[in-house]
């Protein structure tokens, strides 16, 4: 949640100008009375007064942390429950991916099945991308205002839904069904992408949040690949009998409605807010804020006013929506370039996306050890350019094992890039929502993925895929500057290792929030450090 007024409730002032606040004591640092730390609304500047808070050695194990105003100490814990969260969420995630590509990796079968041109098709799978971006704001606020069990259960549930309505859609002439079950799961997914920071955040400790965000995302990433591997073994290409391709569809659909059935199940008996205990110091900071204090409106806005954090929104949209345009295409890439290879087609698909789960992990891991998120998300994004550059070139030598290298270079880099870009979101944002922030990337994506899909189609159709591929290396080459651009401030971090300890000063100003306090609250100024480089 957004700490927008901590500490309003704890003030006790009448016509005092000062403020007196109590601020989290941390391995026996006891701060004064003049120091104290506020979340205005999430907009937190900090001005360092004692720099030997700095030098204080943080043990690996901390257990304890002391809320502002509060005169007791608030344990953290980790319990074991969240590695069933994380699993329930990972695997139906996975369910809702599959969906999302299972159409356009065949996309010559089901154009000869439902008798339409491969554009439609597409747009069986740019309607996730175009669901996403009017929907992300009302499934922010419901992840905000009613938690995580009611978000999941939502994104759960859709999911299901749209899974056996595909089971009605299996004729010749039912090709709108097909697209309405296929609008309910892109409406599912926008209650999914937003997820993987809020579980990790809120479930994980410091240690191994990056890792467990990752996690998250493998298990989207996973659900892609299978979307590219399965569908052209269940589905082979019988144009000469569309009764026997409809019995193969059929099987995909209702095989995949019996596992979203079962995943449903699980996620009611599985899935919940947060646990008994706050994981974190940074978690145990924000649970003190009173939900009626929260004002989303406002951390909206102050996102926005957030200069680090849109270069990030602007950068992380151009890799992704390159990545959703690349797995739209491929197809239609493979096809073109090598005739009757569907097979494979999905087989180099899986190659980009398991390539790409594996950097995920390692990134994830790199992240937690190391803490360098500005750095490692330049390198990353350098390497998918080169990645992105070497598949566009050995497309067409007519050497398919070829392909199979490079798609596994381009996807280790620019799929693993995916949870750098949400943990890197979150550190430069907080106290602001993960769920917000987490939920604005996706939405830029989905935006840069519709545009980059349509261009690129157009370009490959008209001309030949290393038009299409080309124009995505200028647009990612952009996107490094971008992201150099970026200022770094590890703010959550900071917070987890004791920097709220710091001496803060608090003035008389007008109240930033939605609600009145007496006249008076809290602005800080607070300067964070940056990260550490190797």
């Amino acid at each position: 949640m957004v700490a927008g007024e901590l500490v309003q409730e704890h003030l006790r002032l009448d016509n005092a100008s000062e403020i007196d606040i109590k601020t989290p004591v941390h391995n026996g640092v006891v701060l004064t009375r003049d120091q104290y730390s506020d979340l205005t609304n999430g907009a937190a500047h900090l001005t360092e007064l004692d720099s030997k808070a700095l030098e204080q050695e943080i043990p690996p194990d901390e257990n304890q942390a002391m809320l502002p105003g509060d005169e007791k100490c608030i344990e953290t814990k980790l319990f074991w429950r969240r590695f069933a969260v994380l699993a329930v969420f990972s695997l139906y995630s996975l369910v809702n991916a599959f969906q999302w590509i299972q159409y356009s990796i065949i996309t010559n079968i089901f154009a000869h099945f439902y008798n339409v041109s491969s554009d439609k098709i597409d747009w069986l799978s740019i309607v996730y991308m175009v669901a996403y971006v009017p929907l992300i704001f009302p499934a922010t606020w419901l992840l905000d205002k009613k938690g995580l069990k009611l978000t999941a259960l939502m994104g759960a549930g859709l999911n299901c839904v749209g899974a056996w309505v595909k089971c009605a859609s299996v004729r010749p002439n039912l090709f709108g069904v097909t697209v309405t079950a296929q609008i309910i799961c892109s409406v599912a997914q926008v209650f999914i992408l937003g997820l993987p920071s809020r579980i990790a955040s809120v479930w994980f400790g410091p240690k191994e949040v990056s890792t467990a965000c990752a996690t998250a995302v493998l298990g989207n990433q996973l659900g892609v690949a299978i979307g590219f591997l399965l569908p052209p073994v269940l589905v082979p290409n019988t144009v000469e009998d569309i009764e026997l391709m409809g019995h193969n569809i059929s099987v995909m659909f209702y095989g995949t409605a019996v596992v979203s059935t079962a995943l449903f199940i699980l996620t009611v008996i599985v899935m919940e807010d947060r646990p008994p205990l706050p994981p974190s110091q940074a978690q145990a900071v924000l649970l003190d804020c009173a939900p009626e204090d929260y004002s989303y409106r406002q951390s909206i806005i102050n996102l926005f006013k957030n200069k680090p954090f849109i270069l990030l929104l602007i950068s992380y949209g151009i890799m992704t929506g390159s990545f959703y345009s690349v797995s739209t295409l491929l197809n239609q890439m493979i096809m073109a370039c090598y005739e009757n290879q569907e097979l494979n087609a999905g087989r180099i698909g899986l190659t980009l996306v398991v390539a790409g789960m594996v950097g995920s992990i390692i990134c994830g891991l790199w992240l937690d050890h190391t803490k360098t998120y500005k750095m490692t998300t330049l390198i990353v994004y350098i390497l998918s350019f080169i990645g992105m550059v070497l598949f566009s070139f050995t497309l067409n030598l007519n050497r398919i094992y070829l392909v199979f290298f490079t798609a596994g270079v381009l996807g280790f880099f620019m799929t693993g890039y995916l949870p750098l870009g949400f943990e890197f979101g979150v550190e430069i944002t907080y106290p602001e929502s993960e769920g917000t922030s987490s939920g604005l990337l996706n939405a830029f994506a989905q935006i840069f993925g519709i545009l980059f899909t349509l261009i690129q189609g157009k370009l490959t159709t008209n001309y030949r895929p290393l038009a299409g591929n080309l124009f995505l290396c200028v647009w990612i080459f952009l996107g490094i500057f971008l992201t150099a651009l970026i200022k770094s401030e590890l703010k959550r971090n900071n917070v987890n290792m004791g920097i709220e300890s710091k001496t803060l000063q608090a003035v008389t100003t007008k109240c930033l929030s939605d609600k009145p306090t007496n006249g008076a609250t809290m602005e800080t100024s607070v300067s964070f450090s940056q990260e550490t480089s190797l």
